[in-house]
């Protein structure tokens, strides 16, 4: 994966760090026994997907790869196996 930019868009970091906090927040309060604190977490993990899936329709997110793109990449990658 490392020669792709595979997640390395606005929309995969700004859901990620959304997700992640709302990941914090809710082991933090189930920690605390505090109910209510772990489903604001849950909630802020969704909209953690929402936001990435909305900038990605928005066009921040990775371009479609047409068929050549794709074929190409295929055809590299058995060269080097070769």
């Amino acid at each position: 994966m490392a020669g792709s930019s595979h997640g390395h868009t606005p929309a995969a970091w700004t859901g990620v760090s959304i997700a992640f906090i709302g990941f914090c927040i809710s082991g933090a309060f189930m920690v605390l026994a505090n109910p209510l604190g772990v489903w604001v977490g849950l909630a802020l993990i969704l909209l953690g997907l929402v936001v990435g899936l909305a900038m990605s329709a928005a066009g921040l997110g990775m371009p479609k790869e047409s068929d050549a793109v794709r074929q190409a990449r295929i055809d590299a990658g058995q060269m080097q196996t070769r």
